[in-house]
Parts: C-alpha cells; structure tokens; sequence
C-alpha cells in the first residue's frame, strides 16, 4: 500500500492536461532536470503531477528496456485527453475518482475511506484516528502518522476545495469537487448521497462495466452494486434506493443498455457487450457533437 505520494498537493484544475500533453513527447518527461519549467509547477507538485495521472488510471509507469522507468498513457487516459482533457464535464471528474478509489493501490487513504470506512458522518480527528488503526492492521511496517495526516488532509482537499470562502487557497477547485461526495463544516467530514446527474451515468456505466471486465461476468446483481468493494454504494455513497433509480435510467439508454430484472428479491442487471474503453468513446464522441 501506498500513502503520502502527492506531496500534500490536491489535483489542481488542467493538471492532467498538462502531465498528459507532455507525456506524450517525451515518456521520461517526469525525470528530465527541467520538466518543472516547462510544466510551470514547482519541483514538490510536479512530483505530485506525476502521482495524480498514476493514480487516476491515465497513465503507467512501467520500466523499459534500459531499466528506466517511463510512464505511457493508458487507453482511459487517451481517450480522457481526447475528449476532456480540462475535465469539464462530470462524468469525467466521477471516472477519475472511481479509478482512484477503485484498488488499495496507489491512493491507499482514498480506497479505504470510500470502500472501507463506514461512517457517514466523522471528525476530522477521529477519521484520521480511524485511518491510523486501520493501516496498523494491515502493515507489517511502520507507517508514519505524519504522512498519514497528509494523506486525510489531501483528500479531504479534493472533494472540498472550494466550499469555504475563508480560506484564501480553497479558491484554487479540484475538478474533482463538483460531483459532491464529501462535504465539511467545523471539522465535521460528511459522506455525502450524490445526485445521479452529478455522477452521470456515463460514469456509472463505465465503472459496472469495468468490473464486468475484471471479474469476467455478464450480468451483477443489485446487492452487489450496493455493497461490493469499487462499485457504486462504496465508491459514490449511494444507497440503494439511489442505486436503482440509476440502474432504471440505463435501462433506457438508446445504445449499450443493460437489462435490469427484479423477481423474488433477487434483483439482477445484465451488462451490455461492449468494453469500458469502446463504450467511453461512444458517450464522449454524442456528448461532445451535441455540443456543437
């Protein structure tokens, strides 16, 4: 597991854009002496650049040939820079946050408060007290408290940048904010029941998609979107009422439906026959021509 990568820095607005854009002339871009100047970031949050692109599934780090590291740009990330590269659209900031919250690793604190963690109302005190206990069960090494703080810190950040106006730094937005997950007033942390159009349900396709793809299925039932570990009722806070609202909207969808079956209490969803990839290039290429 993985803790204390982002250098206390929250994603920033066009952050991506910019790792992304320069990634793709030069994959050792992250280790070249002078990259923070033409990124125009200092040294501490090109670093952090560097751990928010890995960690929201746009790019891999891999070592190449020579025993260097590099960092390609994945299909999601390519099709993220295609489409949405400054993440203006709400769909796009639920997707980076399904793919950051999705595995133990590399954002370790962002799994464990969202798939983990099940309180829906904590102190800030309390929720990192809760977070040291619980990497001291999983860790056979020891893991500083103070990078475990930065790690509550920083992801409190990227939910809440922006809902306070006394802070002068907040008014700096994450472009993960506006899909409404966390709230926080006097040191109080809320999790926070989204609305379905703050997600999109392009988004929450892609991530039941995505798990089809991982576990091999065709079809999930709804107890699972609820309650498994990366899916909707841990990753987004929905419950399941929530949940089957969404699941009756994507029944609807003019292409890639699912078909949605509830008898004798044992509601089940079957998944269209598309991958995550090709269905987001399908949904982004609509959304971005009814624009024009």
């Amino acid at each position: 597991m993985a803790y204390g990568q982002h250098q206390s820095f929250y994603l920033r607005d066009r952050w991506l854009s910019k790792g992304l854009r320069h990634l793709m002339g030069d994959k050792r871009f992250f280790y070249n002496k002078d990259s923070f100047e033409k990124v125009g970031l200092g040294k501490n949050m090109l670093q952090s650049l560097r751990f928010w692109v890995i960690a929201t599934r746009l790019v891999e780090e891999k070592v190449d040939k020579d025993q260097k590291r590099v960092h390609y740009i994945t299909p999601l990330g390519e099709v993220i820079y295609k489409f949405d590269r400054f993440v203006r659209f709400n769909e796009t900031a639920a997707i980076l946050h399904y793919e950051m919250t999705k595995e133990k690793e590399p954002a370790t604190a962002w799994y464990w408060f969202f798939n983990i963690f099940p309180q829906q109302v904590v102190s800030k005190d309390e929720l990192l007290q809760f977070f040291v206990y619980w990497v001291n069960e999983q860790e056979t090494r020891e893991v500083s408290i103070k990078s475990l703080k930065r790690d509550i810190e920083c992801l409190l950040k990227l939910y809440t940048a922006g809902q306070s106006t006394f802070d002068p730094e907040e008014v700096i937005h994450s472009p993960i904010q506006k899909i409404g997950l966390i709230e926080e007033h006097n040191n109080i942390i809320y999790k926070k029941i989204p609305d379905i159009k703050d997600i999109g349900i392009t988004a929450l396709m892609y991530s039941l998609l995505d798990y089809k793809a991982k576990k091999g299925i065709d079809t999930v039932s709804v107890d699972e979107i609820v309650n498994e570990k990366g899916l909707w009722g841990k990753v987004f806070n929905m419950d399941r009422s929530s949940v089957v609202n969404a699941l009756e909207l994507l029944v609807n969808r003019p292409l890639y439906h699912i078909s949605f079956t509830r008898t004798n209490n044992l509601d089940t969803v079957k998944l269209p026959d598309v991958s995550p990839i090709e269905y987001l290039q399908f949904e982004y290429a609509r959304k971005v021509e009814s624009l024009v």
